[in-house]
């Protein structure tokens, strides 16, 4: 077997794939950290805050079990949802609930920690600074596939899943092979991020994290979450032409402007550590490969390269490792020639929900581009609704958003009696008192 891109997603895929008498090869073009967690050019958002969902933590603890204490060892942070300090479109979010229980890390510390894992498991192998040059199938009576290196040489598989993200060239190798194209979606807000890293020990910040959400009328938002080595990650959210600065000045001038001074609190007083980095390749996209009817056999693809998010949602590792579990059970059953297509289609049902929220939610910025169906526009104003109502104390409000959001609850959730009753009766006799500034957040956050 044989995967192409060594990042999460393929690593995932790796895990899934690992055996008794099976052989896993996994190809990544980028330089691998040798030794621990660091930054690098393959992963160009590697540098800015990642929320990782609960539903995605239990996926990654399936196919690495103890994979969270390692974490924790490692000195990942946990903290629970429900201490955020979260403000949104209508204003803070009720704290205090008993939500999520989650980690909070660098990206370069996960990716790190789950290759180790994986590095070290029978029959895998991960080799970088190799490119895959195309895919292209075998003669007849040898493997179903040939993968061509940069280096020469030429890799027989009975099983190519491309697990090489947004830059796959998966539509040129299948075009190459005779196979039909495959309808693309877009959606594209034009969202951007800013983030900087700052030396502060957790203890001088009370919150747990906090959150101040973009919205289509601020277009502006920004984040501060801890990370492990007592440092915070401070991110700057935009749309179109408020998408952050990289040079420190424009930074903060961009956090100044926010509805709420608590990150500009954060960075007054905190050390930086290095400059701003930046990213902009935040397009929602999604390739539709099961609707293909000549799919060939022995290819398979997941992760980025089927369907991408939006990161600022969060979605894209937990749709990664839900997927890996679903090709981990159909090589348990016996993957047989043909399984490939409804395997794509299981992939697809796995990345529904998020693309739905994901790209309902970007449809509503005055600076994308694309075009919602009905379900998500009726979707992305109920939740708005739902967001009004937490935003005056509404606990259940925010609950049933927050196990969605995380994929532990299917979207009907959201409309449940309780709420349209909640919802009915804030129309009828108004919504009440907005929740209150988080008192954590008094005096400001970061002061000695």
């Amino acid at each position: 077997m044989v995967i192409v891109g060594g990042s999460l997603a393929g690593a995932f895929a790796a895990a899934a794939a690992c055996g008794p008498g099976r052989a896993v090869t996994v190809f990544e073009r980028d330089v691998l950290p040798p030794t621990g967690p660091a930054p690098r050019s393959g992963v160009p958002q590697g540098r800015q805050p990642h929320v990782f969902l609960y539903r995605g933590l239990l996926a990654v603890e399936q196919l690495l079990p103890g994979f969270g204490e390692e974490m924790l060892e490692a000195g990942a942070v946990a903290i629970n949802t429900g201490d955020l300090a979260w403000f949104g479109e209508f204003g803070w979010n009720p704290g205090g609930s008993r939500q999520f229980a989650v980690f909070s890390a660098s990206r370069p510390l996960f990716e790190h920690l789950v290759l180790r894992r994986v590095r070290a498991m029978p029959g895998v192998e991960v080799r970088d600074r190799i490119r895959v040059e195309s895919v292209r199938r075998g003669g007849s009576g040898g493997s179903p596939w040939l993968v061509d290196l940069n280096d020469g040489s030429i890799e027989e598989a009975d099983l190519v899943v491309d697990a090489s993200g947004r830059a796959s060239r998966l539509p040129l190798w299948l075009t190459a092979a005779g196979v039909g194209p495959a309808r693309t979606s877009e959606v594209d807000a034009r969202v951007g991020y800013a983030t900087r890293e700052y030396a502060i020990r957790s203890d001088r910040v009370k919150p747990a994290g906090i959150v101040l959400q973009q919205t289509p009328q601020t277009l502006g938002g920004g984040v501060a979450l801890p990370v492990e080595g007592d440092r915070w990650l401070v991110g700057a959210i935009g749309a179109g032409d408020r998408r952050p600065p990289r040079d420190a000045a424009g930074f903060s001038e961009f956090l100044d402007g926010l509805p709420d001074s608590a990150l500009s609190e954060i960075i007054r007083t905190a050390k930086p550590l290095g400059d701003i980095a930046v990213h902009r390749l935040t397009a929602n996209q999604r390739h539709h490969y099961e609707r293909v009817r000549d799919w060939p056999s022995g290819l398979l693809v997941l992760g980025d390269a089927l369907c991408a998010f939006n990161p600022i949602y969060g979605q894209g590792i937990t749709v990664a490792a839900c997927e890996a579990l679903l090709l981990q059970r159909a090589i348990g059953q016996g993957l047989r020639p043909g399984d490939e297509r409804r395997l794509l289609r299981g992939f697809c049902k796995v990345a529904a929900l998020p693309w739905a929220i994901a790209t309902g939610e970007d449809l509503a910025y005055p600076t994308c581009t694309g075009k919602g169906s009905p379900g998500q526009v009726l979707l992305h104003r109920w939740t708005r609704e739902l967001g009004r109502l937490s935003a005056h104390g509404d606990v259940l409000a925010q609950s049933s958003v927050a196990r969605v959001y995380h994929l532990m609850a299917p979207p009907w959730l959201l409309f449940r009696p309780g709420l349209l009753e909640a919802a009915l009766l804030a129309r009828i006799r108004g919504y009440g008192s907005p929740t209150p500034r988080p008192q954590i957040l008094t005096p400001a956050v970061g002061q000695p």
